[in-house]
């Protein structure tokens, strides 16, 4: 009898016949979705996100705010951190989205491959055709579906009438691929705007950016909603109030840490306007209150991470990996800093993509201390030995490391008379994130 093979040897298989790296064109991925009958033609109402930071928060509170309500909701996000299944998360009524079973996720691959034939196509597309096919043929009441690179040549931008596009803040990032000026980046992202179809910019820390891609929206005649100018949100009295056209909201603070969370969830609140759902307040409220989002500014407080740590180690993980997500995660460290001042240290790993010099800048007179360790889930991992002195131009104390593990026990070695236990931000990469997850018994579900 022949052996059952998951999804995970399903995928192998293809990242074996297929390239790796991104292609940007939408015409294969076009060509496999007709033969699949185009199910991209055939979803529910769907939010479609896109920006460089920020879209993970805008899903977790679009999906929660949907759940509160009863509401069935799909959800596509992309990369995973443990399981391919990540990716795909299936709406079911009453209650929260599972992550696809490994039959049903089997059965769609091997379809989608079959309906292929060979052809030269990227895996990240034959996943986006698999998310199509998935969302097609479950029922649901919404779909949220993660724009994956860029936006004008991202396997998603297939759908030709999402019920509102939703693009979060832009930075650099990808440069490779999207340009190394903010306006080039926000172009591209501004690529998934549809003739007509509703559009909200969330936070833009830069004009350009905005100015961008509101021309975008204005040329394609579609209804847009900027925030700062048509609606906002600020923190009073320990709530978040929420004001659009419609009026004003007092809501609790989101579940999601962080002074920059506030402006995600009022772009979340309003895309969801958009899209033509319209949530009692109450349905909100429990919203902001339930979205998760691993590995983003998620806190470890068991496994055997917190047995390796100094004795009363606060331990955050972050996945963020670019300059701009650096300064939201040290502004969002130093408010708890404010509340319960302890030495901060970081253990990162990057991959050579990225920025690591502006990605450590952030940190610059916040930091104890940067343990720089591998990358173990990319070969695109930046030596540990070079990390170190990526983060020491940025102004900061570094070393490297072998691995997590050893960096805590440096750590323990090396600061043994701290004023108070460390706060430690483990960061920089997801495939990094994703390994400590993994080895902590935390794998999302």
């Amino acid at each position: 009898m022949a052996m059952q093979t998951t999804a995970a040897d399903e995928i192998e298989q293809l990242m074996r016949l297929h390239p790796k790296g991104f292609d940007l064109s939408l015409d294969r991925i076009r060509a496999l979705l007709d033969r699949l009958g185009n199910p991209q033609d055939r979803l529910p109402p769907t939010i479609h996100i896109a920006g460089t930071n920020g879209k993970g928060s805008a899903t977790a509170f679009c999906r929660a705010m949907l759940e509160a309500a009863g509401l069935s909701v799909h959800v596509h996000t992309s990369p995973h951190l443990v399981n391919w299944h990540e990716r795909f998360r299936l709406g079911q009524k009453g209650k929260r989205g599972a992550l696809v079973s490994d039959a049903v996720l089997v059965d769609a691959i091997r379809r989608v491959a079959d309906a292929n034939g060979g052809a030269f196509i990227t895996v990240f597309e034959i996943l986006t055709a698999v998310t199509f096919v998935l969302f097609s043929e479950h029922p649901a009441d919404a779909a949220i579906i993660e724009v994956g690179l860029g936006g004008r040549f991202d396997a998603t931008n297939v759908m030709t009438h999402p019920a509102v596009s939703l693009i979060m803040p832009v930075s650099l990032d990808h440069q490779a691929y999207l340009g190394d000026r903010v306006e080039l980046i926000a172009a591209e992202k501004a690529g998934i705007i549809k003739r007509g179809t509703p559009v909200i910019i969330g936070y833009q820390e830069q004009d350009a950016a905005r100015d961008t891609i509101l021309a975008t929206a204005q040329r394609l005649g579609c209804d847009v909603s900027v925030y700062g100018q048509d609606f906002h949100a600020h923190e009073e009295h320990g709530r978040l109030v929420y004001q659009d056209e419609s009026g004003l909201d007092d809501l609790p603070l989101p579940q999601l840490p962080g002074r920059h969370q506030l402006a995600n969830a009022a772009a979340a609140i309003r895309a969801l306007k958009a899209a033509g759902f319209d949530l009692p307040v109450q349905q909100i409220e429990r919203g902001l209150q339930n979205a998760e989002w691993s590995g983003r500014m998620q806190h470890v407080s068991s496994g055997p991470i917190m047995d390796q740590a100094p004795e009363g180690a606060e331990i955050w993980i972050d996945g963020g990996h670019n300059p701009a997500a650096g300064q939201v995660i040290a502004e969002m460290l130093a408010e708890q800093e404010e509340k319960r001042p302890r030495p901060l240290f970081l253990i990162s790993g990057m991959i050579n993509t990225k920025d690591p010099v502006g990605y450590f800048s952030a940190f610059a007179g916040m930091a104890r201390h940067v343990y720089t360790v591998p990358v173990t889930g990319s070969d695109a991992g930046i030596d540990p030995v070079l990390l170190a002195e990526d983060a020491a131009s940025a102004g900061l104390s570094a070393q490297p490391a072998l691995n997590v593990a050893q960096a805590m026990r440096l750590m323990r070695k090396d600061w043994p008379d701290l004023e108070a236990p460390p706060r430690i931000l483990i960061g920089g990469s997801l495939y990094m994130i994703g390994d400590v997850l993994a080895d902590n018994g935390l794998t999302p579900t």
